[in-house]
């Protein structure tokens, strides 16, 4: 194993336990739950966007893999990640636990585990071509995935699981990740790579624009829009001074 295989797993894994910290944020007041959830998901929103345009794509673009091929599979990312949250009536969404409603609780796993393979894909084969662009766009994934799994934790207590067992499948669902990022290096040399770091920059294209900024352009004062705007720059800038 060189150290390629290492960097992945140990990133893999660290993501896995964002499951946790996402399910303990969500025990916090929730007061302080409003003042920190919505900034970071304006800055999730900007660092998904940021890695998508500052780090996978270029990647991608620089390859020898046709640029109308590495865009088709940009708009097969987005288009999947659109279907996955239609077909299962599930998204990430960001608000607070007690403002869920899924009854369905093993379908949310199910679509989680889903979601955490493909983004473990697409993040293990940016690793595999490039660390340094792997790193950045591991960043922007984890910023996204703390708001995530408070929802999700949320949403599994409200299903009737007990808080225990939800951070316990809320984690196990995340191990998807890994497993993921694991099978792109293992098929690196049998698989197109490029086409999966496509796919995950179409992946955080739909997750930002489609569903983390519907939920923040909107507040009641203009210091609290301005506010997220702020949060959004930053996470934007941020990507783009690590590329």
């Amino acid at each position: 194993m060189d150290s390629t295989f290492f960097v992945i797993l140990v990133f893999g894994l660290l993501m896995s336990s964002i499951a946790f910290i996402g399910g303990l944020f969500a025990l916090l007041p929730e007061k302080l739950l409003k003042s920190l959830l919505q900034p970071l998901v304006a800055f999730a929103a900007g660092a998904l966007m940021g890695g998508a345009f500052f780090h996978m794509l270029p990647k991608a673009l620089a390859s020898n893999v046709p640029d109308f091929s590495v865009l088709l599979w940009v708009v097969i990312g987005f288009t999947a990640f659109f279907a996955l949250d239609q077909l299962m009536e599930w998204h990430h969404c960001h608000r607070l636990p007690s403002e869920h409603v899924r009854p369905m609780g093993p379908l949310l796993l199910v679509a989680d585990g889903a979601h955490n393979l493909i983004g473990g894909l697409a993040i293990g084969a940016i690793f595999v071509i490039d660390i340094k662009a792997g790193i950045a766009a591991w960043l922007a994934a984890a910023l996204h995935e703390v708001p995530q799994e408070m929802g999700d934790f949320g949403a599994l207590v409200h299903s009737g699981y007990s808080k225990y067992r939800a951070l316990l499948l809320n984690f196990c669902s995340a191990l998807t990740f890994p497993l993921g990022a694991l099978i792109a290096y293992f098929l690196g040399d049998t698989i197109n790579l490029v086409l999966l770091v496509a796919l995950g920059a179409g992946n955080f294209l739909y997750i930002a624009g489609a569903d983390l900024i519907p939920e923040i352009k909107r507040a009641e004062k203009l210091s609290e829009t301005l506010k997220r705007f702020g949060f959004f720059v930053f996470g934007l800038g941020l990507l783009y001074a690590t590329h």
